[in-house]
C-alpha cells in the first residue's frame, strides 16, 4: 500500500529483476529506498507520486496541433538524418520533442522498429513532460535541465521498465532557453559510451542551426570572408566541418579554438602552427575582414597538409551581434557546402533566415587592406603546406579593393537551405587590380595564378573582431577558471586540503605562485581572536619549486604595511601591480623580499573571510607580467568561495571534534579488575563523521564478566549522546544480573520510549541500534550471549580455529515486541572472544563474506595478547578509510582454579547450619583466610537461616576465593530477600543488615529455577 492518503498501486516489476526493480517496488509500497537510488531519480519519484500517477494506468496525451515546422524542427531535421544513418541496424529510437515535452520528430535505426512499437513511441505528437508521464527521459531532461539517463525500472511506467534512454536539452545559443529536447532510447542491454558523446554532438549541431536561424544580419563578417576569400584566392579547395569531426578529437578542437581566439585577439595577418597532443600539427591562417557595415574582423582558417582535396568546405554562420563566437569543429552536421572555386557575381533569389525566399541584396564590397590573393596564401602558408618548415606571419599589404556580388543564393546540404551562403561557379580572379569585376570559370585571372590542387585543405575555425575577441578570450578563460573552482575547491570538509585545492586552482590560471596561510585556531577547527598572532604557512604552491618563500609550517608574522595586513584591514583584495615599487611589501623583510624580487613582479593580497571570520590570507604572485583590476576581482570571487568552503570545514571540525570529544568520554576510560578475563579495545572514528559505536566490560556477581559492544545508526552529535544513555542503562540493568535476553528486553523498551518523548514527533528517532551481550563464568568456562541486529561475534579456540557462532540474530534495539533468545557456547581457558560493530566488516567497497574471511585469518592465531590481536585487525581487516565507526572489543578467557572453589548442598535441616558453617572455616583457614572467617562465618549463617526458613530445597552454599572472597547460597525459591531496617522493639529482620555491614556488596541473582542470594567480601578490609 502507498502510505500517501491514495488508492493502492501495483508495485510494478522490471522482468529481469535487476537493476532498480527492486527499489521501484519498495518506493511504491511507501517504503523508504533512501540507498541505492539516485537523487534526481527518487526526486522524480516522488513528484511523480504527488501528481498521482500510476505506474500502469495512465495514458500519455496527445496534441494535434504541435508544430511541424517550427524552429526545434528545422533545425533538427537534418541533425536526425545524420544520427539515423549513423545508428542504421541498431534498436535505437531518435526523438526530439519541443520545451513542453511534445515530441515533434522520430527516427529508428532499424525502420522495422515503427512496425512493433506502440503509437506513443512512434507517433509524433505525444507528450512525455514529467508531470503526464512520470519518469523518463525527455520529462526528466526538462525538469533537471541537464544531461540525463534512465535505466529500466527507474522509469516510473511499467511499460518502460525494459528499456533506457539518455536525454539532453537543447538550448537557444543565444538566450540561454530549453528549445527542445533530444533523446536516444534504446534496449538496456544497448548501453554504449558512444551515446553520451553522439547526443552531445548532435545537440551542439543543433544549437548551432539554431544560431544560424536567429542571425537577424545573415552573418555580415561571414558573408564577406565568402566573397573576399573565394573571389581573391581564398579557401580553393576545403574539407567538410564533418571531415574535420572525424580528424580530431575533442581536446584537439578546444585546442584549436584556444589558439584561434587568441590569433583573432592579436589581429594581425599570419599563420601559425599548433602542435597537438598526439604530435600532430595544423597551420591556423588569420585573415583581415571588413563587412559592407564597417565591421572589421579576424578569419581564422585551419589548414589540413595532406588532406584529401576535391570536397566541398564547411563554414559556419557569423553575425554582427556576436562576432566572436566560437564554432565548434565538429558541429556541423550537416555542413554549410562551398563548392570549389571562386565566388561569382551571380544574381537570384535570397533565402533569409526563416527559409523565405527575397531579392538578391546589394553588392557587397570590401575595405582597402583587404585584398586576398593566391600569392598571399602562398606566403602565409608556405613551407608548411609542403610538410616542412613553420609558416612565417606576412603582414597585410595595401593594395586595391575588391567589388564583389552581396551572397544572394544560397548552397543547400540535403534539401536544408542555409542562409548567408552564396551560389559559387568555377572560376579566377586577381585581386591586385582594384575595381575588377568577378568572372565565372576564371575569367580574368592572370595565367601565371598557382592552380588549386596546389593548395591543402582547409576550414574555417573561428571569425570575429580583434577587440571583442581579446576581451572575450579573458572573459572565457575567466568564467572557464570560475568553472573549475566551483568543482575543485571544497571537495572534502578538511580546512588544510580545501587551502590547497584553492592553490591547485588559481595556478597557472591566474597566478604563477600562491602562498596561503591561516591561523591555528582555524585549523584545529575554532576561531581565531587575534589571526595575526598566529598565522601559520599552510600552503605554498606554483609553476615550480624552489623560490624563497617561507616554507610550508612555519609561523608567518606581516608587518603593518604590508599588502596582507592591509586586505585583512579593508576587507577587500589589495593589488600591487609592481612589487619593486611597493614600500611596504618591500619593507616587512628587505632581505627576503630582495631575493623574491628576481622571481615574481606582481601581488595580490585577498582576506580569506567568511560569515564574518577572519579565516586567514591568500596571495597571489605573478612573475611573468602584472595584475589587472579584472585579476584582482576574479581572485576576490576564487577567495571568497574557498572561504565559504574553508569555514565549513572549520566548523565540520570543530563540531565533529566536539562530538568526538563527547564520544570518547562516554565510553570506558579504564578496564575494571576482574579475574575472569583478559581485554583489549579499541575505538576507530569515521573520516567523515562520528557514530555511536560504543563497547563495555562490566564485573558481575559469581567472578562472572559482562561484555557489551552496540552501535546506534547515525552520525553526529544526537548519535554520540544516545549512545550515552543506551550504555548507560545496558550496565545498569546488567550490574542488576539480568541474562542477556532480558538485558537485551529491557533496552528494546528504553530505545521505544526515547522516540516516544520526542517533543515535537519530528526527530530521526534512534531505531536501528544494535546490541551484542554476552556473559562468561568462569567457574564454568561456558558463554551466554544474545544480540539485537548486531554482527556474531568471532571466537578463536587455543589451538587457533576461528568460528562464528550461530546466534540468534533478534531484531534491531526499538522495534519493540519481539522477543531475543540468547545461546551458551563452551569457552575453554585461552580461548578468544572477538566482539566488534558493524563498522569493521560493512563497507561500500567490499564483500562482507570476504571481510570475515580476511578477520578469520587474521584471528587464527593461537597464544596471542588481546593487545596483538586488536593490532592485527585493525592493521589487516578495518577499511582504509572508514565510512563508519568501528569498536572492537577482544578478552581473552580465564578459568577459575578449582582449589580456589568450594561448595556444599543441604537440605531444610537447622541442624546442618553448624556443620556446613564449620566445614567453610577450615576451608577458609586452609587457604590463609583466616582474618576473613569471623565476617563469612556471619553471612552464611545468615543466608543458610533465611534459605531454610523461606527458601525451598535443593540448598546449595558456595564459596568463591578471587580478588574477594564470595558467599553464595542458592535455593529453589524465587522469593526476594527485602533489607529492612528494624525497630528496637522487633525480634528479628536484622539478618540482611547485618549481611549489608559485612560485605562490600549483595545481592540476588536469578536462576531458571530459583535464586542465589551473595555477598562479597574485600580481602584487604579483612
Amino acid at each position: 500500500m502507498v502510505r500517501s492518503g491514495k488508492e493502492p498501486k501495483p508495485a510494478g516489476r522490471a522482468t529481469d529483476g535487476t537493476g532498480p526493480a527492486n527499489p521501484r517496488e519498495r518506493f511504491l509500497q511507501g517504503e523508504p529506498v533512501a540507498e541505492g537510488v539516485r537523487a534526481l531519480i527518487l526526486n522524480s519519484w516522488q513528484r511523480s507520486r504527488s501528481l498521482g500517477l500510476s505506474p500502469d494506468t495512465f495514458d500519455l496525451p496527445y496534441r494535434e496541433d504541435f508544430d511541424t515546422g517550427g524552429r526545434i524542427v528545422r533545425a533538427a531535421v537534418p541533425v536526425l538524418d545524420r544520427l539515423q544513418a549513423t545508428f542504421a541496424g541498431s534498436q535505437v529510437n531518435i526523438s526530439v520533442a519541443d520545451a513542453n515535452g511534445t515530441v515533434l520528430l522520430r527516427r529508428f535505426g532499424d525502420p522495422s522498429m515503427a512496425r512493433s512499437l506502440p503509437a506513443i513511441q512512434v507517433v509524433p505528437g505525444f507528450v512525455f513532460a514529467e508531470q503526464v508521464a512520470g519518469t523518463n527521459g525527455i520529462g526528466l531532461a526538462l525538469a533537471e535541465r541537464q544531461l540525463i539517463r534512465v535505466y529500466g525500472a527507474e522509469h516510473f511506467a511499467e511499460r518502460s521498465q525494459q528499456s533506457a534512454c539518455v536525454a539532453l536539452p537543447v538550448r537557444d545559443p543565444l538566450s540561454g532557453r530549453i528549445e527542445g529536447v533530444l533523446c536516444l532510447g534504446y534496449p538496456r542491454g544497448f548501453e554504449r559510451p558512444v551515446l553520451g558523446v553522439a547526443i552531445r554532438r548532435a545537440a551542439e549541431g543543433i544549437e548551432r542551426r539554431l544560431l544560424a536561424q536567429s542571425s537577424a544580419h545573415e552573418g555580415a563578417l561571414l558573408r564577406t570572408y565568402l566573397a573576399a576569400g573565394a573571389g581573391t584566392g581564398g579557401p580553393h579547395r576545403g574539407v567538410a566541418m564533418d571531415a574535420l569531426a572525424t580528424e580530431f578529437r575533442s581536446r584537439d578542437e578546444a585546442i584549436l579554438r584556444e589558439k584561434a581566439a587568441e590569433l583573432i585577439s592579436g589581429a594581425q595577418r599570419g599563420a601559425v602552427e599548433v602542435t597537438l597532443p598526439n604530435g600532430r600539427r595544423v597551420t591556423l591562417v588569420s585573415r583581415p575582414v571588413t563587412s559592407s557595415s564597417g565591421v572589421r574582423g579576424i578569419a581564422i582558417e585551419a589548414v589540413l597538409p595532406g588532406a584529401p582535396v576535391g570536397q566541398p568546405l564547411a563554414a559556419p554562420h557569423q553575425t554582427d551581434e556576436l562576432p566572436t563566437l566560437t564554432v565548434p569543429l565538429s558541429a556541423a552536421r550537416p555542413a554549410i557546402i562551398l563548392p570549389t572555386g571562386h565566388l561569382a557575381a551571380v544574381p537570384g533569389p535570397v533565402i533569409t533566415a526563416d527559409g523565405d525566399a527575397g531579392p538578391a541584396g546589394p553588392h557587397a564590397t570590401t575595405e582597402p587592406g583587404t585584398t586576398f590573393s593566391a600569392a598571399d596564401d602562398a606566403r602565409a602558408v608556405g613551407p608548411v603546406a609542403g610538410g616542412s618548415g613553420r609558416g612565417s606571419a606576412e603582414p597585410d599589404a595595401p593594395g586595391g579593393h575588391l567589388r564583389a556580388a552581396d551572397p544572394g543564393t544560397v548552397g543547400r546540404s540535403q534539401g536544408v537551405a542555409e542562409p548567408g551562403v552564396a551560389r559559387t561557379a568555377r572560376g579566377g580572379q586577381n585581386a591586385s587590380e582594384p575595381d575588377t569585376p568577378l568572372v565565372a570559370d576564371g575569367a580574368g585571372g592572370p595565367a601565371d595564378e598557382p592552380s588549386e590542387a596546389a593548395f591543402p585543405a582547409r576550414a574555417l575555425v573561428m571569425l570575429g573582431e580583434p577587440h571583442v575577441g581579446a576581451y572575450a578570450l579573458a572573459a572565457r578563460r575567466r568564467l572557464e577558471l570560475l568553472s573549475e573552482a566551483s568543482t575543485r575547491i571544497g571537495t572534502t570538509l578538511d580546512v588544510r586540503r580545501t587551502a590547497e585545492e584553492l592553490a591547485e586552482t588559481a595556478v597557472p590560471g591566474l597566478a604563477d605562485f600562491v602562498t596561503i596561510d591561516l591561523p591555528d585556531a582555524v585549523l584545529r577547527g575554532e576561531e581565531s581572536a587575534d589571526p595575526l598572532a598566529d598565522l601559520r604557512r599552510t600552503v605554498l604552491h606554483g609553476i615550480r619549486e624552489g623560490l624563497p618563500f617561507t616554507a610550508s609550517g612555519e609561523r608567518i608574522d606581516f608587518g603593518p604595511t604590508t599588502p596582507q595586513l592591509r586586505c585583512l584591514t579593508s576587507g577587500e583584495a589589495v593589488l600591487e601591480p609592481d612589487l619593486k615599487a611597493a614600500a611596504g611589501w618591500l619593507a616587512q623583510d628587505p632581505e627576503h623580499t630582495a631575493h623574491l624580487l628576481a622571481h615574481v613582479q606582481s601581488l595580490i593580497a585577498v582576506p580569506l573571510l567568511a560569515r564574518g571570520v577572519v579565516l586567514g590570507i591568500a596571495s597571489f604572485y605573478r612573475f611573468g607580467g602584472s595584475f589587472g583590476d579584472d585579476d584582482r576581482s576574479l581572485a576576490q570571487e576564487l577567495a571568497s568561495r574557498a572561504a565559504l568552503s574553508i569555514d565549513n570545514a572549520r566548523r565540520y571540525t570543530h563540531e565533529r571534534g566536539m562530538v568526538l570529544a563527547l564520544q570518547r568520554r562516554l565510553l570506558p576510560h579504564g578496564l575494571p579488575d576482574q579475574d575472569a578475563v583478559e581485554v583489549a579495545h579499541r575505538y576507530l572514528p569515521a573520516e567523515s563523521d562520528v557514530g555511536g559505536d560504543w563497547y563495555d566490560v562490566i564485573p558481575l556477581s559469581g567472578s562472572r564478566v559482562g561484555l557489551l559492544v552496540g552501535d546506534v545508526v547515525g552520525h553526529g552529535m544526537l548519535s554520540a549522546a544516545t549512545m550515552g544513555r543506551l550504555r548507560t542503562a545496558a550496565r545498569s540493568f546488567a550490574e542488576l544480573d539480568f541474562p542477556p535476553d532480558e538485558v537485551l528486553t529491557h533496552l528494546d523498551n528504553l530505545v521505544g520510549r526515547l522516540d516516544r518523548e520526542d517533543p515535537d514527533g519530528k526527530g530521526p528517532g534512534v531505531i536501528g541500534a544494535t546490541c551484542l551481550y554476552a556473559i562468561y563464568d568462569p567457574t564454568t568456562q561456558r558463554c551466554l550471549m544474545a544480540r539485537a541486529g548486531h554482527p556474531p561475534p568471532a571466537l578463536v579456540h587455543p589451538d587457533g580455529t576461528v568460528t562464528y557462532p550461530e546466534l540468534p540474530a533478534g531484531p534491531p534495539l526499538g522495534l519493540g515486541g519481539l522477543p531475543f533468545d540468547a545461546a551458551e557456547v563452551d569457552l575453554p581457558a585461552g580461548s578468544q572472544l572477538v566482539m566488534y560493530t558493524d563498522g569493521l566488516i560493512e563497507d561500500r567497497h567490499r564483500d562482507v563474506d570476504v571481510v570475515l574471511e580476511q578477520l578469520r585469518e587474521a584471528l587464527a592465531r593461537p597464544r596471542r595478547a588481546p593487545e596483538e590481536t586488536c593490532r592485527a585487525v585493525l592493521d589487516t581487516v578495518a577499511p582504509a578509510h572508514p565510512h563508519d565507526d568501528i569498536a572492537l572489543l577482544v578478552a581473552r578467557v580465564h578459568a577459575m582454579d578449582p582449589d580456589r572453589i568450594a561448595d556444599w548442598e543441604m537440605s531444610a535441616d537447622p541442624a546442618l547450619v553448624g556443620e556446613v558453617r564449620a566445614s567453610a572455616m577450615r576451608w577458609l583457614s586452609d587457604r590463609g583466610l583466616d582474618e576473613a572467617a569471623f565476617a563469612a562465618e556471619l553471612i552464611l549463617s545468615e543466608l543458610m537461616t533465611n534459605a531454610i526458613r523461606h527458601g525451598a530445597e535443593p540448598i546449595r552454599v558456595r564459596l568463591l576465593y578471587g580478588r574477594t572472597l564470595i558467599c553464595e547460597v542458592s535455593d529453589a525459591s524465587n522469593t526476594a530477600p527485602h533489607l529492612r531496617r528494624a525497630a528496637s522493639t522487633d525480634e528479628g529482620g536484622r539478618g540482611l543488615f547485618l549481611v549489608a555491614q559485612l560485605s562490600q556488596s549483595w545481592g540476588t541473582r536469578y536462576l531458571p529455577e530459583g535464586k542465589v542470594i551473595w555477598a562479597e567480601c574485600d580481602l584487604d578490609a579483612a
